[in-house]
């Protein structure tokens, strides 16, 4: 199936990155390994777990920038290793991606038992998070500025 979000580019600004991103996934299957899990642990908290059995922490690599998580194992494929009659358990060198959303963070990675958990948080900083404004009574700032003394200014 083929989306055409060209009518939605031109009405909207800022969007860029997620349009780019539905039409990449629109466009073709991914690679399904290594298989992970995606949970939300709880509002701000998210974890992703990577089945990455065969794998030590020294062939893992883990990189976050603005927006993107990427994890990598490298395998060395010219290793001299015992000879297979069959080989089921994938054993290969892999490159997953993650679009992050804006104030995502990696908070925390930990290999145990052939699953790579990465713990994520959504830290919005203090100046983007809403604030209540407190309403009072009176004359708005500006016409009290302007407005000429009155008798109990003038009486303080």
């Amino acid at each position: 199936m083929r989306f055409d979000l060209t009518p939605y580019r031109r009405s909207t600004i800022g969007f860029d990155r997620l349009f780019d991103m539905i039409e990449a996934n629109a466009r073709g299957a991914s690679e399904n390994y290594p298989p992970f899990n995606l949970e939300r642990i709880a509002d701000d908290r998210y974890r992703i777990t990577l089945a990455i059995a065969g794998f030590s922490r020294d062939e893992i690599e883990i990189t976050a920038q603005q927006n993107l998580l990427l994890v990598a194992g490298k395998k060395d494929d010219k290793a001299e290793g015992p000879s297979f009659l069959h080989v089921g358990i994938a054993n290969r060198s892999f490159e997953r991606r993650f679009e992050l959303a804006d104030f995502v963070f990696v908070e925390d990675a930990r290999l145990n038992d052939g699953l790579l958990v990465i713990d994520l948080v959504r830290e919005v900083p203090e100046a983007m998070k809403p604030k209540k404004i407190a309403v009072r009574t009176g004359a708005p700032l500006a016409a009290v500025e302007n407005k000429p003394a009155t008798d109990e200014a003038q009486a303080a």
